[in-house]
């Protein structure tokens, strides 16, 4: 069993750890079917691990070891890491990943959602708790930003979704943008 499929095992085995996953971080395992009939360009197998609130979707890509890509419900997606730990906890350690490729500094991120959820320290200290019970300690919030940099500057042309539609026209194939395209161009911040 690869360590991706392992962590997936665990955290669906685990009430508490897969709760604290979907909030604060929006990575919901209950939610795992896309709401696009989405694939890759590559050609490369996709996976559903989990879904969030607004309809995004979570990937394993190219099978059980392969790297995570997020694709939201608005034809827009991106890698977000090398692989399901790091996702995992990029998640827990900084619930507002997305907002951080929109330009957004780890700063505005933590004022933002502390402002709406003063409990926050306190779900998040109990997440990287359960996570450190199963090796994942997560490295500063620099190294995770730029982790996830280097993953979304890879999302194209090999991670890059696409769906397929059919109307009253017949079937046709749209393209997904790239998420973050601006935050991965961009240096450290």
């Amino acid at each position: 069993m690869s360590e991706n499929e392992a962590l997936l095992r665990r955290i669906e085995s685990d009430e508490t750890l897969a709760d604290l996953l979907v909030w604060p971080g929006d990575f919901d395992i209950g939610r795992r079917e896309p709401v696009e009939d989405v694939f890759l360009a590559s050609g490369m197998s996709l996976t559903p691990v989990a879904g969030d609130d607004a309809g995004g979707t979570y990937f394993l890509c190219g099978g059980a070891d392969g790297p995570v890509l997020y694709g939201d419900s608005e034809g827009n997606g991106a890698l977000m890491a090398a692989d399901l730990t790091q996702a995992v906890t990029l998640i827990a350690a900084l619930p507002y990943w997305r907002d951080l490729g929109h330009g957004w500094s780890i700063e505005e991120g933590e004022e933002s959602l502390g402002e709406d959820h003063p409990e926050l320290p306190e779900y998040r200290a109990e997440l990287l708790v359960l996570l450190a019970g199963l090796g994942i300690v997560p490295p500063s919030n620099e190294r995770l930003v730029e982790r996830f940099r280097t993953a979304a500057r890879r999302t194209v042309p090999d991670f890059q979704l696409q769906c397929r539609h059919d109307d009253a026209h017949g079937v046709y194939v749209s393209t997904y943008d790239p998420l973050f395209k601006d935050f991965a161009a961009l240096g450290s911040r």
